[in-house]
Parts: structure tokens; sequence; C-alpha cells
């Protein structure tokens, strides 16, 4: 039986496809973000890997070489970054196979990747999957617009209250 699921590296073309796609499903990402990642791309800043289920776009995973965390920086942890799957096509291991993809590539060169996870409720399904990858808090405790939140601080709950992970080269 084939696989109904292709992981590849992102090309120019793809840039309104996914734009087309991610905006169809109200995924907010704009056009010129799209754009940039794909000039990182060019230049190495950034691995894009797209997915395909039975033939149709289904989502990305970057894997950015400089992170803009400062403890993965300090450490020269690359960062998995910006995990879309489109909604309708979760749960048919879509994301797991993005995830296999960019590790590989990531284990060739470094020793550890990284990865930021939001903490309410909508980020509950990766958070999830990354503990059963085997990624772990990286120690340094909850994170707002990658600055350390410390006891008493209010912060806001939003995309940019994260807890980073990281995950040893098997």
């Amino acid at each position: 039986m084939n696989n109904p699921i292709n992981i590849r590296p992102m090309i120019a073309a793809d840039i309104e496809l996914i734009y087309r796609v991610f905006t169809e499903h109200k995924i907010r990402k704009p056009l010129d973000y799209i754009i940039r990642c794909w000039d990182q791309n060019v230049i190495g800043e950034r691995i894009t890997l797209l997915a395909f289920f039975q033939e149709q776009f289904a989502g990305s995973l970057h894997l950015l070489t400089t992170s803009h965390y400062p403890y993965f920086v300090e450490n020269g942890t690359p960062e998995i970054n910006d995990f879309n799957v489109i909604p309708p096509l979760r749960k048919h291991g879509i994301g797991n196979c993005l995830m296999d993809a960019i590790e590989k590539i990531a284990f060739e060169k470094y020793k550890t990747v990284g990865i930021g996870v939001g903490l309410y409720k909508s980020y509950g399904s990766a958070q999830r999957l990354y503990a059963k990858r085997g990624y772990i808090p990286d120690g340094r405790g909850v994170m707002y617009q990658e600055q350390p939140v410390t006891p008493g601080d209010t912060v806001r709950v939003d995309d940019d209250l994260i807890i980073y992970l990281t995950k040893s080269k098997p």
C-alpha cells in the first residue's frame, strides 16, 4: 500500500499554494511572511518542509538554523518552528511525518534540536506530540517573547507565551 503522505522541501513555486491553502483554512500567514521564508531557505537560514496528503498540500514545518530564542542561539541549537497541519487533515500522521523528516535533517548536523510550544489549549495536541517524541523542557521555565517570565510577572496568554523543549540525537 502506498503511503498517502509525501514530504518534500519547499520550492519557489509553492509560495502561492501555501498562501492560498493557509488562507482558506484561516491559518494566518501573510504572503510576505511566506516569501520571506522562501528567501531564508535560499540563503540557508531556514529549511521548510511541506507535507502532501493524497497529493494535496497538508501542512508545513520549518527548521531555523539560528533560533530567535537566546538560549538556543548561545548553544548552537537549531529550532523547529512554525508547525502547521491543515485542520481537516489532522489525525492522519502528517505531523509525525513532518517531524520525522525535519529531525532527520537536523540530526545530520546537530546533537540537539529545540522547539517552542504555546501554553494554552490550542497547543494541547502539539504539547502531547512533542512529549511522545521525547522532547523535554529546557529547564529555563516559561518565556514571553523569548524572555524569561519571573515570579510575580504579569504576561499576556497568547502565542508568545511559550515553553521551550529540546531533544538530543538518538
